[in-house]
């Protein structure tokens, strides 16, 4: 019998979702503990044992534990029956990295935590500090050019294949574009706008997708 993984954490996560839809592109069936990460009453009695540091996703399959979401996704790539998600190519594979490395260090914190939280989140709090926007605003443009770059013609950021860096991507991107701001800064770069309207068609970044909650 084959057993099922367990995805630790909320499906509204960029995080928890890159790895989900990794698992839906492999077809592999797992279940989920949900609980808000932000509120430490609602956390798993075991969850810094999961995850020394209180933060998402964390991830178990047969005993085997692992958190942080590139570990993970790279694990059920290569674990689990499906198709590749990784690419052939060493060269392709470090590209594959770079992209990902250039998500997690220059784009989720602009485009996610400060353009979408305070153009979406915040509102419904309250108001959305602009100053924090208009500074992420050069810092996202930036991110987005180096994506188009490392992009260039290609239909997905490895070739002519989705990998796990376009899985890494689609989260950040769809919280982002929710903000007008990063309708804008997307439209300045074509060929990132023709890759998302690819991405977004896909069955695993629709079925993964978690909206905000209306105003």
């Amino acid at each position: 019998m084959i057993m099922k993984p367990t995805l630790f954490g909320p499906s509204y996560s960029v995080y928890v979702r890159i790895v989900k839809i990794a698992l839906a592109e492999k077809g592999v069936a797992y279940d989920q503990v949900e609980f808000d990460v932000f509120d430490r009453k609602d956390w798993p009695e075991d969850w810094l044992e999961r995850h020394p540091f209180g933060l998402v996703p964390a991830f178990e399959h047969d005993g085997f534990r692992l958190y942080e979401a590139r570990a993970i996704t790279r694990y059920i790539d290569e674990g689990f029956l499906g198709p590749s998600l990784q690419p052939g190519s060493a060269r392709d594979r470090a590209l594959m990295a770079q992209v990902i490395s250039v998500l997690d260090g220059q784009g989720y914190w602009p485009m996610v935590r400060q353009i979408f939280i305070q153009s979406i989140e915040r509102p419904r709090e309250g108001e959305a500090d602009e100053a924090i926007i208009a500074a992420a605003l050069p810092k996202a443009d930036r991110c987005l050019a180096a994506l188009a770059a490392l992009l260039g013609d290609h239909a997905y950021f490895t070739g002519s294949d989705f990998s796990l860096a376009d899985a890494h991507a689609a989260p950040m991107f769809h919280y982002f574009l929710e903000a007008p701001e990063g309708q804008q800064l997307l439209q300045a770069q074509p060929s990132l706008e023709a890759w998302w309207q690819r991405v977004v068609q896909r069955q695993s970044v629709q079925s993964t997708y978690v909206p905000p909650d209306p105003p």
